[in-house]
């Protein structure tokens, strides 16, 4: 997902970390195999009427009931929200209970081990989030869904948590003047009857159900190429026909060759970029990635190109490799947002890359003078509206690059390669991450993710400095600063200029103490000291020459 405003933007063993209890129920004895949803859109109201088929095994023997996330009609929600008006198992009619946004369904019979059930629900009714049903910037009536974090279960039956993938279908019959676009492959698109067009997509690789997309609209298409036999498409508003296959024919086809180069394969069907009204910035559905409504400009514009190369990025980071639960949505967006970087950097150039680093890191000290004691990976999730701050975007970056300064590039993409590799369409947790980063770089780096991820806080240094020209020596002090008790053991590169012409040196010092004194031989008396010279350390400091005051 990406935040419209963002610019690009103790030492503990694993054992101890901390575990959270998760207040975002899962369904664990169940598994979806394929959702196919045959929905019927209309002009003339706002009223949808769906056929579900969920295919699914039940991964514990005995069970006769199948709980899905659904939300009923309801005068809380102004009378929005599903009826479901029937549900049959190998074509018979079963009982169920819908109350409490879930549906439960009694089965004729108890399972037996992974044994593949189907049902069928039939139901109908007007979406009170997840499915926009509005007119899009022209006044155009169009239907675009919204599913993240949770929303989809306001008008599709769903396990609705990140860790339940399956394939699925949307067969979607509406009035012929509109285009309909979805995850996967399109399979049929036909006239059914006078006016009525019928379109079915099918993703034969499983996904989450929140990346689930639909988009429905008077839309122009365009089929600008291929990557790896893949199509890369765009879908626009008619109006933004022109400006809209300018703005998406770049950086697409770049950014898939620079991730599947780095990290490994694009593991979709096809890419679409598809104009919105349903999100902001971006949503990074697999296959099909949303942008907002303005999104169109006819300008290429830096923005909105790094809004592109972002939701690319999710395409391996948040949609083939999901966090199993919400509370390290930081793999999805902290890791994205790097990789965003590191392509600008691969495309755009070193001081670009950086430029985004230092804009990243004054968001992350904005946030935390008035936040000290927040965690990237957090357990407050009993309310969704908590699953992302800015923190998990532009502090989740910055880790991986200290991580990636840590054990050095080669182990770095080495370790990244395999955590894709080993979790490709499946689902992973920070600890599988740790696990892979330190097979590939032989380093124990628990004390490194707790500093940065299970504590709050940041480091604020103050650094002192003084030349003793007897001695040779150059004098430096450094010390933590910080309030809240946090503790943060971290190198910090000074490099050392100096006035005679002499070439400039950098030395790294480990403060591993509150406070430490450094004795270091120079050759020549130093003229200027840069803390964090090479934009490796996410730290604030205040450089001072001893005989100069403090004047905080």
């Amino acid at each position: 997902m990406n935040i419209l405003n963002y610019i690009l933007w103790i030492t503990m063993p694993l054992a101890c970390l901390p575990v959270f209890a998760d207040n975002y129920p899962k369904n664990p004895d169940i598994d979806i195999l394929n959702y196919a949803f045959q929905i019927v859109l209309s002009d003339d109201t706002d009223l949808i009427k769906v056929e579900a088929t969920i295919d699914f095994t039940f991964r514990k023997e005995g069970m006769k009931t199948l709980r899905l996330d659904f939300v009923e009609k309801s005068n809380e929600l102004e009378g929005k929200g599903m009826v479901v008006e029937a549900i049959t198992e190998q074509g018979e009619p079963v009982k169920f209970v819908h109350h409490d946004d879930t549906v439960l369904i009694h089965l004729a019979a108890s399972a037996t081990d992974n044994e593949h059930r189907q049902v069928v629900i039939v139901y109908s009714g007007i979406p009170a989030a997840g499915l926009k049903i509005a007119p899009n910037k022209y006044g155009d009536r169009t239907f675009f869904s919204g599913n993240w974090p949770n929303k989809g279960r306001n008008w599709l039956p769903l396990v609705d948590h990140p860790y339940d993938k399956a394939t699925s279908e949307f067969i979607v019959y509406a009035p012929g003047k509109y285009k309909v676009v979805s995850n996967g492959l399109l399979k049929e698109e036909s006239t059914v009857e006078a006016g009525i067009r019928k379109t079915h997509w099918k993703q034969s690789v499983p996904i989450p159900v929140w990346q689930y997309a639909l988009g429905v609209a008077e839309f122009a298409v365009q089929y600008v190429g291929t990557f790896d036999g893949k199509s890369i498409q765009t879908w626009v508003y008619k109006q933004d026909r022109d400006a809209g296959f300018y703005d998406f024919a770049v950086p697409t086809k770049q950014a898939l060759s620079f991730y599947s180069e780095y990290v490994g394969p694009f593991a979709y069907e096809k890419l679409a970029n598809i104009q919105s009204n349903s999100v902001g910035g971006g949503m990074e559905a697999a296959s099909s990635i949303f942008y907002g409504d303005k999104s169109v400009t006819g300008e290429r514009t830096e923005r909105w190109r790094n809004v592109i190369i972002h939701e690319i990025a999710h395409q391996w980071f948040g949609n083939s490799v999901t966090e199993y639960d919400w509370d390290d949505v930081w793999l999805s967006e902290g890791i994205t947002t790097y990789f965003t970087l590191l392509f600008i950097e691969h495309a755009y150039g070193r001081d670009a890359f950086v430029e985004g680093l230092l804009k990243s890191r004054e968001t992350v000290f904005e946030f935390y003078n008035m936040n000290p004691n927040y965690r990237i990976a957090h357990d407050e999730l009993s309310d969704m509206d908590n699953v992302t701050t800015r923190m998990t975007y532009q502090k989740g970056a910055w880790i991986m690059h200290m991580l990636r300064n840590r054990i050095g590039d080669v182990d770095f993409r080495k370790g990244i390669r395999s955590y894709y590799r080993k979790f490709y369409n499946g689902n992973a947790s920070t600890s599988d991450l740790i696990h892979e980063m330190e097979s590939a770089s032989g380093q124990d780096l628990d004390g490194f993710f707790q500093q940065w991820l299970y504590q709050g806080g940041n480091p604020r240094l103050k650094a002192e400095w003084d030349y003793d020209s007897n001695g040779g020596l150059l004098e430096i002090v450094l010390s933590h600063v910080q309030g809240g008790g946090f503790h943060f053991d971290i190198p910090v590169e000074i490099e050392i200029v100096y006035g005679d012409g002499s070439p400039s040196t950098t030395e790294t010092l480990k403060l591993d103490e509150r406070s430490k004194r450094f004795m270091i031989p120079v050759e020549s008396e130093p003229v200027q000291l840069l803390v964090d010279p090479d934009t490796k350390l996410l730290a604030e400091w205040k450089l001072l020459k001893k005989e100069e005051p403090d004047l905080r």
